[in-house]
């Protein structure tokens, strides 16, 4: 509970820093945060799922900030694409 409160934490900073770069880019301040919980908690779980010992938290964290603002990018380039349609 306390990790996910963590994460939580983080994804607030950063969602909110995301909505004053992206702009209508994004998906509000709220919108980033929950993609970055998502993101984060679904990179620790396929890294998991590979094999990869997350043990140490350094690289837990790595893979989750990873995971957490590829799965930002990724929505944010499919929404700027559908914008343009």
């Amino acid at each position: 509970m306390f990790a996910f409160a963590i994460i939580a934490a983080f994804g607030f900073f950063f969602g909110t820093a995301l909505d004053a770069i992206l702009r209508e880019g994004g998906f509000g301040p709220t919108g980033n945060t929950l993609l970055f919980i998502i993101g984060f908690v679904v990179a620790v779980v396929v890294a998991n799922k590979h094999g990869i010992s997350l043990s140490d938290l350094k690289l837990a964290v790595a893979w989750g900030l990873g995971g957490a603002f590829a799965f930002i990018s990724v929505l944010a380039l499919i929404k700027a694409g559908l914008a343009r349609l």
